[in-house]
């Protein structure tokens, strides 16, 4: 899968009907649009967002009941996800109950399969990007929304539905992604109570590398970020398998991340022993480009829902329900917090 995921020109990612900025380009255009929407995600721009994020999962978590049930994604992963990426775009906090809503919608859609339903759920995202664009032209930016539509690429503006192209690939998948991610990281604690001390420790004396280490870590073992899909521009093979020009091949994220002949146990964790090998953002010019925003928004929830608890357990009354195929991760993780 690694030889398919880095070799473009074989494998294209332009797969979709619709034009995606930047994923579903390659070579030279993929890096133009790329060099965009890296400038939005450098280690120093992710620093500015660590102080605002950390007051919302603050608050978050202090919401929350202590000695009862409490529903981890619909109290915790859906509110700070939506919360942190409007704070971090410039977005409205009216607009979070219709976030939430898209989020539900969009999971409904992806399970079902039914392409005119997705294609709906899609549109209407884009719909509500305009939307947020409109009070912004023609003025000077005061949050990255604002910037983006003043950016260009490769000399140019970048257009309506550039821009439309890069938010929705910045929020539409990440939004359900980190509300899932919550979920996972969460209930590997609750069912590893000595991994969960010790990361409670290490997040009181403010050790962020090794959270975020284990945080990959954990979604390595249980990876939400599914598939990915390529499309072949020529005949090729992949291992004893003839590929003919057109066919699409899945890039399936969590077989590889379990693969036993590079993990030896999968279920094992060994951060620092897995890290090299470790697939959860890919590998290749198509890696995430929000890793390390994703991974400062997720280690900022654990280290606030860790400092602030002595104790995250499974309700022994409500079991978790894991998500449908093809979305990853749980469905619901009820704990009681101490």
């Amino acid at each position: 899968m690694v030889g398919v995921a880095t070799d473009p020109g074989t494998f294209s990612s332009g797969v979709s009907a619709r034009r995606v900025i930047p994923n579903g380009l390659d070579g030279a255009e993929h890096a133009a649009y790329r060099a965009v929407v890296d400038r939005y995600l450098t280690d120093e721009r992710v620093s500015r967002q660590v102080g605002p994020c950390r007051t919302l999962a603050a608050a978050i978590v202090d919401t929350l009941p202590r000695g009862t049930s409490v529903e981890i994604l619909a109290s915790v992963g859906i509110p700070f996800a939506v919360r942190s990426q409007s704070s971090w775009l410039g977005w409205p906090s009216a607009l979070e109950a219709v976030l939430v809503a898209w989020i539900r919608d969009n999971q409904v859609a992806t399970r079902s399969g039914d392409r005119a339903q997705t294609a709906e759920v899609a549109q209407r995202f884009d719909q509500l990007i305009l939307e947020l664009l409109e009070p912004r032209r023609g003025r000077p930016p005061t949050d990255v929304t604002g910037e983006l539509m003043n950016d260009t690429v490769e000399g140019r503006p970048l257009t309506d539905a550039e821009i439309v192209s890069i938010l929705r690939n910045w929020t539409a998948g990440d939004l359900g992604s980190l509300a899932t991610s919550v979920g996972v990281i969460v209930h590997f604690l609750a069912t590893h109570p000595d991994l969960q001390q010790e990361l409670r420790t290490r997040a009181g004396a403010g050790e962020h590398e090794a959270l975020e280490a284990a945080i990959e870590e954990i979604l390595r073992i249980d990876d939400p970020f599914v598939s990915n899909r390529r499309v072949a521009t020529c005949p090729a093979r992949l291992g004893d398998g003839a590929i003919e020009t057109g066919d699409q091949v899945l890039l399936d994220w969590t077989a590889a991340n379990r693969d036993a002949a590079v993990f030896g146990d999968p279920d094992r964790y060994a951060p620092e022993e897995n890290a090299a090998a470790n697939l959860v953002f890919g590998i290749g010019a198509h890696r995430c480009p929000g890793r390390a925003l994703t991974l400062m928004e997720l280690r900022v929830i654990t280290e606030e829902l860790l400092g602030r608890t002595d104790l995250i357990a499974l309700d022994p009354d409500r079991p978790g329900i894991r998500e449908t195929p093809p979305v990853g991760g749980w469905a619901t993780v009820p704990v009681v917090l101490s």
